[in-house]
């Protein structure tokens, strides 16, 4: 996917807490690739904190959690507050897994981007991320 960077675009896949199925991360992970980007992933039972310090060190575009264990309503709102008090206003947070659509929307409406369920197409994930970055990250 072409983008204004005149780079790949770099994303991190992480999986935060004790949720310790990641096949969809996988998934997602290879899809990215396929597409063109730059995947780091984290693996299993990451913190929140682990998951920002990471994504500062990589310097990514984007920061996807997959999450099927009930805590997203915790999760994101953590990863949330930590980009911000680092200043990272001009880095995607998107995910998916099992996450009720009232859930997804209140998510949003604190600044999480799109979430996805279960089941999304891999080329309409990689097709956000890729818009998202152009019309945010171009410089």
């Amino acid at each position: 996917m072409t983008t204004t960077l005149n780079r790949p675009i770099r994303v991190l896949v992480a999986k935060v807490g004790l949720d310790g199925h990641d096949r969809g991360a996988k998934i997602i992970a290879a899809a990215l690739r396929d597409a063109g980007m730059e995947v780091i992933y984290t693996g299993l039972r990451q913190t929140p904190e682990m998951v920002v310090n990471a994504a500062l060190q990589e310097d990514v575009d984007a920061i996807g959690i997959s999450i099927l264990s009930g805590a997203h309503m915790t999760v994101f709102p953590k990863v949330i507050g930590l980009m911000k008090e680092k200043q990272m206003d001009d880095v995607l947070l998107t995910g998916g897994g099992i996450i009720p659509e009232d859930d997804m929307a209140q998510l949003n409406e604190m600044g999480v981007g799109k979430l996805f369920a279960p089941g999304t197409s891999t080329v309409d994930i990689a097709s956000y991320i890729s818009e998202w970055v152009k019309e945010h990250r171009n410089f």
